[in-house]
């Protein structure tokens, strides 16, 4: 029976049998990565609910959606008490939070999103999550303008020990992997959380995005077709490539989670948790 604490299969394992056996599947002996699930998996339940769900399909870490107009913690309820925060984060024993995926409200000032950000910050640092992910600016902001800001937002998050991600994500800056590239190479400190569905199922599906590896520092999957409206399909009806994803993750000695990110809302037209299990199931077996 295994391990409900086991962060993945290879936890179990000696260093020198752990080494043997990433080598024998081609991934560097630095390279340990593991399966996750987003809050977002269970949208239509409050998040007590999302984390026991979470904690009985098996998973151990979870990618906790911290969004002003989501299902679940808000920015600013977490500002407001971060106390609250915590203890609900922690209603269910044998899950970890892996991330927090943030999402501010639309039209907050500078000082505002300074003030929640902070918060989410010292929250992640109490918890041992070790980043948080945003998203970029609209796609046609100024991109030195956007530079600045982002800039400020990762410092902000060093400052309290936590690694500051951009999402990749349609109708901002990083819907393509050559901008969002720019941002990684202009902003230092600047990891990227990769979500290839916004490449795939977005205006630019037939670019690569290889050259993004190095700096991923989190990874969101579900399966996508090559048109908006087949943003989220059932598992093996798209076109993501997990096997290209998780070979090129390895080869970059990425050590971080792989998440579950399949949406459960009222217009998805099928059940959202039989899909969640399908990919869970399908990214351990990769790794």
């Amino acid at each position: 029976m295994q391990n409900p604490l086991a962060q993945n299969e290879f936890d179990c394992y000696t260093p020198a049998l752990l080494g043997m056996l990433k080598s024998a599947r081609g991934f560097p002996e630095e390279s340990i990565m593991y399966v996750a699930c987003s809050t977002l998996c269970f949208g239509q339940q409050p998040l007590a609910e999302a984390l026991r769900s979470i904690s009985e399909m098996g998973f151990t870490k979870v990618d906790v959606a911290v969004c002003e107009t989501g299902p679940h913690l808000r920015p600013s309820e977490v500002a407001a008490d971060p106390s609250k925060a915590a203890q609900l984060l922690k209603t269910w024993p044998g899950i970890a939070a892996s991330a927090f995926q943030v999402e501010f409200a639309d039209g907050l000032s500078n000082t505002d999103v300074d003030q929640q950000l902070r918060a989410i910050c010292r929250l992640a640092r109490v918890l041992a999550v070790p980043l948080v992910s945003i998203h970029a600016g609209a796609t046609d902001c100024d991109i030195e303008k956007e530079v600045e800001r982002l800039t400020h937002l990762v410092q902000l998050c060093e400052c309290e020990g936590v690694t500051c991600t951009v999402e990749t994500r349609m109708g901002t800056l990083t819907e393509t992997p050559g901008k969002t590239l720019e941002l990684c190479k202009r902003v230092p400190g600047l990891g990227v959380t990769l979500d290839p569905s916004h490449f795939v199922a977005g205006p630019f599906h037939s670019q690569e995005f290889d050259e993004l590896y190095p700096f991923v520092k989190h990874v969101r999957l579900r399966d996508s077709g090559n048109d908006p409206e087949k943003f989220q399909v059932r598992i093996g009806q798209g076109q993501i490539e997990y096997g290209r994803i998780v070979s090129a993750l390895g080869r970059c000695n990425y050590n971080r989670s792989l998440c579950v990110d399949i949406h459960d809302e009222p217009s998805v037209e099928y059940p959202a948790k039989p899909e969640v299990r399908k990919l869970k199931y399908l990214l351990e077996s990769l790794i």
